[in-house]
C-alpha cells in the first residue's frame, strides 16, 4: 500500500499528460486521445511501450498483477497476460507497427466482445511544432466502436487517462528494466 501511495505521488509531480480528452463520442464510438512528452529518444519510448508489464496498471489486470503482461511488438504479436493457473489471457493482437507507432486491436476489459474496432495506437513523434528540440511526443490513441459502447467513454478515459500518465514516468526512467508498483 505505501508503495503504491509513493508511486501514485511520484507520478502527480512527473507525469502530467499535456493533453487527455474524449476527442469523439457517439452513441455507438467514442475516440481518447493523450499526448504528452519527454526529454528522451524516440527509441526509449517505444522501449517504454514494449515493458507493458512495467506501467500497466495490475489492477486493470485479470490476475492482479501487472508482471503477468507481455506485449509482442512485431505484426500479429500478442498483448497477453499469463494467469496464475498457466492459462494465457489475450488483451490485444499487434496489427501495425514501424518507426513511429504500434497499433493493436485490444478490445480491454468490458469491451471485449462487444466492439466492432478497439485500436489502440502507441505513437512517439519527434518532428512536432509543439515538441522542444530534445523531446519526444508520447500519444495514445484510443479508437472504440460497436453498439451502444459510446456510454463507455467516461469509463475507459479514466482508466487510460492513469495509463498514459505510467507510460510517460516509465519512458522518463530510459533505462534498464525496473518495476515502479
Amino acid at each position: 500500500m505505501l508503495k503504491t501511495l509513493i508511486a501514485t505521488a511520484a507520478l502527480s509531480l512527473t507525469a502530467a499528460p499535456a493533453s487527455a480528452e474524449i476527442v469523439a463520442r457517439t452513441p455507438d464510438s467514442f475516440t481518447l486521445r493523450y499526448a504528452g512528452s519527454v526529454g528522451v529518444g524516440r527509441g526509449d519510448v517505444f522501449g517504454a511501450v514494449a515493458l507493458i508489464n512495467e506501467w500497466w496498471d495490475g489492477a486493470h489486470t485479470y490476475s492482479g498483477d501487472a508482471a503477468n503482461l507481455t506485449l509482442d511488438t512485431e505484426v500479429g504479436g500478442c498483448f497477453c497476460e499469463a494467469l496464475p493457473d498457466g492459462t494465457m489471457f489475450e488483451h490485444g493482437r499487434v496489427i501495425a507497427f514501424d518507426d513511429d507507432h504500434l497499433t493493436l486491436n485490444a478490445p480491454l476489459g468490458p469491451l471485449k466482445g462487444r466492439t466492432t474496432r478497439a485500436d489502440l495506437t502507441f505513437s512517439w513523434p519527434e518532428n512536432d511544432a509543439l515538441l522542444a528540440e530534445d523531446e519526444t511526443g508520447v500519444v495514445v490513441v484510443f479508437v472504440v466502436e460497436g453498439p451502444g459502447l459510446g456510454a463507455f467513454a467516461d469509463a475507459v478515459d479514466t482508466v487510460m487517462r492513469g495509463q498514459h500518465e505510467r507510460l510517460i514516468h516509465r519512458a522518463e526512467l530510459a533505462g534498464p528494466a525496473s518495476s515502479f508498483d
